[in-house]
């Protein structure tokens, strides 16, 4: 069901009677293309701002009653205020119903938890693309087209060329071109880890081979005190000399006292 929406004709122009009417509430706009005139737009600023709050609104075609007259359009452009929840210009476009028209259609992208790259790999998929420029006739023209991410494994991609289509709609791109709609990889942050972790377990090992070389001593190292360990008998045959030496002396002298 298409949208529609209300507008009335401005009469004044210029940027002073632009800055009035939306001090009213108001938008100015204006209506161009098919073969008619550009017409000058106004139209009621709530209204407006809820209705491009809805993702169709942006790519669909829209109904526009311009005093009692309906028309078929498409929003070409806006202007907002740069901090502002305010728009400050719109504009519109005439379709005809036997001409194709150029319109970016937003991507809708389902089945990601599916997919090999997460389900199985652990792995990231990045949307690089949010919208696709396409060429249809107005009628054919739809409100979003859906990326199947069931079978995206970690290190590919889905381009727009792949991209399953409606009847009558196509790409709207130059050459050979075909930009990266979906790709899948591994987290960075998971890189990261694996990296330290090799690097702890090449450091482990280069450990754990120099561990038996530091537990045996070289030779070199071990104390003198232990090589000089026998020599200990030594003492105890000064020790029997020195007792019977001793004895002799003692003799000796005690037969010269008795003399």
């Amino acid at each position: 069901m298409a949208i529609e929406i209300s507008a009335r004709k401005r009469e004044a122009q210029g940027t002073g009677a632009s800055r009035r009417l939306r001090r009213l509430g108001k938008v100015p706009g204006i209506l161009y293309g098919g073969d008619k005139d550009p017409v000058n737009l106004e139209l009621d600023h709530q209204a407006l701002y809820l209705n491009l709050r809805n993702e169709r609104f942006h790519a669909s075609i829209l109904t526009l009653d311009l005093a009692g007259t309906k028309e078929q359009v498409l929003l070409r452009s806006l202007n907002m205020h740069p901090f502002k929840p305010q728009v400050q210009h719109i504009d519109f476009q005439r379709v005809s119903k036997d001409k194709k028209i150029h319109m970016k259609v937003p991507l809708h992208f389902v089945n990601a938890e599916k997919s090999p790259a997460i389900k199985e790999q652990g792995g990231l998929i990045t949307h690089v693309l949010n919208e696709v420029d396409v060429r249809c006739l107005p009628a054919e023209l739809p409100e979003f087209i859906e990326v199947d991410l069931s079978q995206l494994a970690i290190g590919h991609s889905i381009h727009v060329r792949e991209l399953v289509l409606p009847k009558g709609v196509e790409i709207a791109v130059k050459g050979n071109e075909n930009p990266t709609v979906a790709s899948a990889q591994i987290p960075k942050a998971a890189i990261a880890e694996e990296e330290e972790a090799a690097a702890a377990a090449a450091a482990a090992g280069v450990e754990g081979a120099l561990a038996p070389a530091e537990a045996v001593p070289a030779a070199a190292d071990v104390p003198t005190v232990k090589q000089k360990a026998p020599e200990a008998a030594a003492p105890a045959e000064e020790d029997k000399g020195g007792k019977g030496g001793k004895s002799e002396r003692g003799d000796k002298g005690d037969k010269g006292d008795k003399k």
